[in-house]
């Protein structure tokens, strides 16, 4: 970690206490001038982090912050981890080092100056507000032998949101993760290698811990973070426990295959038994949501039989 980072975590844990802390203060805990906290400050807020200023009183964040303890991180992980204060994006960091890595070594940032969610979008990625999560794995068999891994990763994720205490939890197909229905996380698969031979796969997750007003403002769907829970989650132990799951989950697929986990799908799947309607580019399928197959297709019941899809966007058919 760099000493430029050194300063602005020491900031952050000293404004943690839910109290203004004045500028005076800060600067004689840190042993720096006032100017120096005063551009610390600001250069936070440039990474998202809002900071109440208040003339006579001082500073108080705005949101809650949990940073990693990468440290603890790892020493608790058998894989290698990969920790950052920022960067561009943690899926674009494994993506570049697929050679040097092996299957489960992850990757995690507090800040993401470019992060990626599916179909292009822009995942909003302000430090120190939620997690942003990158793991590796290779598949000797190609893409075939990864068919439906999307859908693993959606389970292994309400699993363990679920250990939390996290409720009113389930997902959307492929891979989208909701709380009261509204977004709470994503997935975004990416891969090197070549389809039809050994190919790596960088599995991206990124959840909503705690989003500020002005971020949300941003965000162009519904979305839903974890700050409504009568405790937050510790980040450290979310990562350490979220990267075990996957990596035990993953391996029951490479024995089992999706079938494994077809159960566990359709007990947190939003729209099972519900009418729904597939979107295909500017192509629509309505149909009742009959679950998954075998390899991760959606299934409808439509006017013409049971129907299985494997591209596409699921939203609920207007009434």
């Amino acid at each position: 970690m760099s000493d430029n980072w050194v300063r602005k975590r020491e900031i952050l844990t000293l404004l943690s206490s839910e109290r203004f802390v004045s500028g005076e203060q800060l600067a004689s805990d840190l042993g720096i001038s006032r100017a120096a906290v005063s551009k610390h400050i600001d250069a936070l807020e440039t990474y998202g982090v809002a900071i109440y200023s208040v003339k006579g009183r001082g500073y108080k964040l705005a949101n809650p912050i949990s940073l990693i303890d990468a440290s603890r991180l790892v020493q608790s992980i058998d894989n290698r981890c990969f920790y950052f204060d920022e960067i561009p994006s943690t899926n674009g960091f494994m993506l570049s080092h697929t050679n040097e890595l092996k299957s489960g070594d992850v990757c995690v940032a507090e800040f993401q100056s470019a992060g990626r969610g599916r179909r292009g979008r822009t995942w909003v990625s302000p430090y120190g507000h939620h997690l942003y999560f990158s793991q590796f794995w290779s598949f000797p068999q190609g893409m075939a032998q990864a068919m439906g891994l999307s859908l693993v990763v959606a389970c292994t994720l309400v699993e363990v949101l679920k250990s939390y205490g996290v409720e009113n939890i389930g997902v959307k197909w492929p891979n989208d993760i909701y709380l009261d229905h509204k977004k709470l996380a994503g997935i975004l698969i990416e891969m090197s290698g070549q389809a039809d031979s050994e190919c790596q796969l960088i599995i991206g997750i990124g959840v909503n811990m705690a989003m500020s007003e002005d971020h949300g403002k941003g965000i162009d769907q519904p979305w839903s973070d974890l700050s409504t829970l009568a405790t937050m989650p510790d980040k450290t132990d979310l990562v350490i426990e979220l990267q075990k799951q996957l990596k035990r989950d993953i391996q029951l697929f490479e024995r089992e295959g999706l079938n494994a986990f077809k159960a566990r799908w359709q007990a947190a799947d939003l729209f099972y038994g519900k009418p729904i309607r597939l979107l295909m580019g500017e192509n629509h399928i309505d149909g009742i949501c009959m679950g998954v197959d075998d390899q991760g297709a959606v299934l409808l019941d439509t006017a013409d039989g049971i129907q299985a899809f494997i591209g596409g966007e699921i939203s609920l058919r207007p009434r």
